[in-house]
């Protein structure tokens, strides 16, 4: 439960929120972070904590593409293909990075490492083919710099190297001084 897992760090996001409905985000990352996917008892737990009708946050589930309905890899790479990125390529970049790691859109690795999943405007269009890993940016990618980054977060993972997770961010912040 993250009530209890978590318990200080909820404390402290409730502190920075007047009204503590408006923590409802941070909380659903830890939530997320704890089941690794928005499960249905995650969304309840967020509710309970919150006072807030368990339907409010299924709907937040549905609506964030940083929150996943069911499990996913430890690497979720969102790869936008809206028309513009559509235009630079990025229907092909899906489908090539498909290839590469022998899944579908929505699929998972055998190593449950790698996510593909398709989204609607990151923001860069400009640098299309692009994508989001964990919070992170990858933009104009082709099939050799695609294959580097896999290589890469392969090597995060084996190495335990990893950037703070969305709840080490959030942790951090909710311990600020005001």
């Amino acid at each position: 439960m993250i009530s209890e897992t978590y318990a200080e760090e909820i404390e402290g996001i409730l502190e920075r929120y007047p009204n503590k409905k408006s923590a409802v985000l941070p909380l659903m990352h830890l939530a997320q972070q704890e089941y690794g996917y928005m499960s249905d008892e995650a969304k309840r737990e967020v509710a309970v904590i919150l006072d807030l009708d368990p339907t409010h946050v299924l709907s937040l589930t549905g609506f964030y593409s940083l929150f996943h309905e069911e499990p996913t890899g430890k690497y979720v790479l969102e790869i936008c293909n809206d028309l513009a990125c559509a235009l630079r390529g990025a229907d092909e970049f899906v489908e090539m990075a498909c290839r590469k790691l022998e899944i579908s859109v929505d699929g998972t690795t055998e190593d449950g490492l790698f996510t593909i999943k398709t989204v609607m405007c990151l923001g860069a269009c400009d640098r299309a083919p692009m994508l989001q890993h964990n919070l992170k940016f990858a933009e104009n990618l082709d099939e050799e710099k695609f294959d580097q980054l896999i290589a890469q977060l392969r090597l995060q993972a084996e190495s335990g190297d990893d950037e703070p997770s969305v709840v080490q961010r959030i942790t951090a912040y909710a311990k600020k001084d005001g």
